[in-house]
């Protein structure tokens, strides 16, 4: 990477690999602008196939009990495959993709999220840019918040709250709950050193979202959305996603860095020593 630093100086990381490890997950507006990057590519996939599974008007009970089956089936997926649970108002969707050829690993997976819901779809595999174009997002504006609701390595680290977290969304139209799987690779030991993010023994992501028609609505969602976020933190979800930020999380330091936020502050001393590059969550010096 490329830097102009607090002070104004262009730095680069081929002479300090420390900058680089920072800024490989040590989130950004924190130690200066980057003006350059260069990556080193992998090869893309040839293909993608996706599937869907849906179940309509669901309790908290039905809920439930899928979410813990997909804990289940989706923690020895190949790293080829990648999982979505989304509890949407009443509706349940599961997403699977796999952008390697189909083989008897993931017809087991496709077969028991079929016998747990009422609707499955699928594609037929697709070239790789064509499939992805279905993910793309709204070009219209949008009222919501979206947010890191905790990383978690099964499903026994919600267990005891999660309940009261379904009953919360149920109740809640326009609020999405959603757990992303997030093994594979991200659990890379050599990656792990090379870079500072430091939930990498995680193996899922979640995150809450709500959205909203009007201003008017705003107050009453996002006070659901933090007793939501409460119900987790009480019930020792600490570990957070910095990308998905929330202004509203204490010791965020921890919660977003973990154990690397000291030597992030060390990097950030270097390079901004008068803390101009900041926000409300940026690495402080202090």
């Amino acid at each position: 990477i490329t830097m102009v630093d607090g002070s104004g100086n262009t730095r680069s990381s081929i002479n300090d690999p420390e900058l680089l490890w920072a800024c490989r997950g040590g989130g950004n507006g924190n130690f200066g602008v980057i003006t350059e990057m260069k990556f080193r590519l992998s090869k893309a996939p040839v293909s993608l196939q996706s599937y869907r599974f849906k179940s309509f008007k669901v309790d908290t009970i039905k809920t439930k009990a899928v979410l813990q089956k997909w804990f289940e089936v989706t923690a020895s997926l190949p790293t080829s495959c990648f999982s979505a649970f989304v509890l949407n108002g009443k509706t349940i969707y599961i997403l699977l993709t796999n952008a390697d050829k189909h083989n008897t690993e993931v017809q087991k997976v496709v077969d028991t999220l079929s016998g747990l819901s009422e609707k499955t779809t699928k594609t037929t595999p697709q070239k790789i840019t064509t499939a992805l174009k279905v993910f793309y997002g709204r070009r219209e504006p949008l009222y919501f918040k979206n947010a890191s609701a905790g990383l978690y390595k099964n499903f026994t680290e919600i267990e005891k709250c999660i309940d009261k977290v379904i009953d919360t969304v149920l109740a809640t139209p326009g609020m999405i709950y959603q757990v992303n799987t997030v093994g594979g690779n991200i659990q890379n030991a050599e990656f792990e050193k090379a870079s500072s993010f430091p939930h990498r023994a995680y193996t899922y992501f979640s995150e809450l979202q709500t959205y909203w028609e009007a201003p008017k609505q705003e107050a009453k969602l996002l006070e659901r959305f933090q007793q939501v976020q409460t119900m987790f933190i009480e019930n020792g979800i600490q570990a957070q996603y910095r990308n998905y930020p929330d202004i509203n999380f204490t010791n965020w330091e921890e919660k977003y860095y973990g154990a690397n936020y000291g030597r992030l502050q060390q990097v950030k001393k270097k390079y901004d020593p008068d803390n101009l590059i900041r926000s409300e969550q940026s690495i402080r010096t202090k």
